[in-house]
């Protein structure tokens, strides 16, 4: 648990382990506890990997970061926190929507560096109206325990999750909630009024092991937009995954750890 001062935040971040360092990116709104929630399971069998989880500006516990307005100044705020904590080294890139979207540019601005990436839901298309998305759909209800939320709590799992069930709330709770309720609003929302990049992502392949998880009843990102990406990233393995929506992660656990843990195999392998 550390601040790193950078030009325009102190980014707190918490930092795990030994070996090749992984930049863990969460999504708009939450904490780094989205992101630690469901990769540390993935290296309780794992040694050689620094796990970084950061809080994104206006999100979690960073702090000093009003002079951003918009993502390309997040986007130098994270590249300038990986050239303080990492100098020089090569490291993989792990991010989950907005995340992803920003790990993207960091792809695009600091390529040679990245021995792979992981895309969890991700961004792609930066402003809503632009995107193909499904349609919510609640796949699975557990009707006895969803009778014990209030109304209030109800309303909120049904609207984001499309598994309702305890072990989906809990998770639900404490890894995205928590850092949700903590987030600066006035700022997210001014940020949000200028999403996307001001330059264009994705011009050349990125040919280091990959993979994109994705939601089949994700009606946030949606899926199909990911999968235009596929001649970009020649070593990537695209996922789609069924009774899964924008919380991919802690709807289908067990699948999201078999497919991570493959990943970081085939980083392992590649020379």
């Amino acid at each position: 648990m550390a601040y790193c001062k950078v030009r325009q935040a102190e980014i707190y971040y918490e930092d795990l382990g030994a070996g090749t360092p992984i930049i863990m990116l969460h999504g708009f709104s939450p904490d780094h506890r989205l992101m630690s929630g469901c990769m540390e399971p993935v290296f309780e069998n794992r040694d050689g990997w620094r796990r970084i989880y950061i809080d994104l500006p206006g999100m979690g516990l960073t702090k000093n970061y009003n002079g951003i307005i918009n993502s390309d100044e997040m986007l130098n705020a994270v590249i300038d926190f990986i050239q303080a904590i990492i100098p020089d080294q090569k490291y993989l890139i792990v991010g989950e929507s907005y995340g992803g979207y920003l790990a993207r540019g960091i792809i695009h601005k600091q390529k040679k560096g990245i021995l792979g990436a992981a895309f969890i839901c991700p961004v792609i298309k930066p402003y809503v109206q632009d995107r193909t998305v499904e349609k919510h759909k609640i796949i699975k209800t557990d009707g006895e325990f969803i009778g014990k939320l209030t109304k209030k709590e109800l309303e909120d799992f049904r609207n984001n999750n499309v598994v309702l069930d305890e072990s989906t709330w809990l998770r639900y709770r404490e890894e995205i909630l928590s850092g949700v309720d903590i987030g600066d609003g006035p700022f997210l929302e001014r940020v949000q009024k200028n999403y996307g990049f001001s330059f264009k992502i994705d011009r050349s392949d990125f040919s280091k092991p990959s993979i994109f998880l994705l939601g089949k009843q994700d009606s946030t990102v949606g899926y199909k937009d990911a999968l235009e990406l596929q001649s970009k990233y020649p070593r990537a393995t695209f996922g789609v995954l069924d009774k899964a929506g924008h919380n991919l992660q802690i709807e289908q656990p067990q699948l999201f750890n078999a497919l991570v843990n493959e990943w970081l195999d085939r980083i392992e392998e590649t020379p």
